[in-house]
């Protein structure tokens, strides 16, 4: 019985010193390549606003350029909870799975391709399927919606930085970092694309 207790803990030891060295290597080993970065995407995005209503009987989304794709807006008090609802949807999709043309047909069936969220989101997509001109379009959509949008600059300036151009990779860097500081995510997450540490 002695024989066999001490077996079992001779057999403990050994399990914790390989399963040390196991970690010890693997983390070595992904510490030095380039790693895939997680989401950065805000899974609470700014809910839409309804249209407001000018002097002349127009809407204020009049204005904008028309979306490639209308959707008649939803009624006003389910149109924040069906919103939500897409984005999260879409968020998952997107992220969760790399499900990026399942992510961008239900963003664009939201009907809210001026939001800087989904035009981000969108853009993201977009660039993680190799259409870089796609791209570009979504993410000067979101800009034109919020031209402070930290988010998308971010992601303009990985986009910039995988199109060779690390100029305009940090010039969008700076943009981050006049909204929000060098502590962020979007400024983080873009200093180590254009470093080469991180891949989004």
């Amino acid at each position: 019985m002695l024989r066999c207790l001490l077996g079992r803990l001779n057999w403990e030891k050994v399990m914790r010193k390989t399963t040390s060295l196991a970690a010890a290597v693997l983390f070595s080993v992904l510490a030095g390549a380039p790693r895939i970065a997680a989401a950065m995407e805000t899974n609470s995005p700014e809910p839409p606003k309804p249209p407001t209503t000018t002097q002349q009987g127009t809407t204020s989304d009049d204005k904008k350029a028309p979306a490639p794709v209308k959707k008649p807006k939803p009624d006003k008090s389910s149109s924040t909870e069906d919103f939500l609802t897409g984005w999260h949807k879409a968020y998952a999709l997107i992220y969760d799975h790399n499900d990026y043309v399942g992510g961008i047909a239900v963003l664009r069936s939201l009907g809210y391709d001026d939001n800087a969220d989904v035009a981000t989101l969108v853009g993201y997509a977009s660039r993680k399927l190799g259409r870089y001109d796609d791209a570009k379009l979504w993410y000067d959509r979101a800009l034109t919606a919020d031209p402070n949008h930290a988010l998308t600059w971010s992601y303009y300036g990985m986009w910039h930085a995988e199109q060779g151009n690390v100029l305009k990779a940090k010039d969008d860097l700076e943009k981050v970092r006049s909204i929000c500081g060098t502590d962020c995510r979007e400024y983080t997450a873009l200093k180590a694309a254009i470093d080469g540490t991180v891949t989004y």
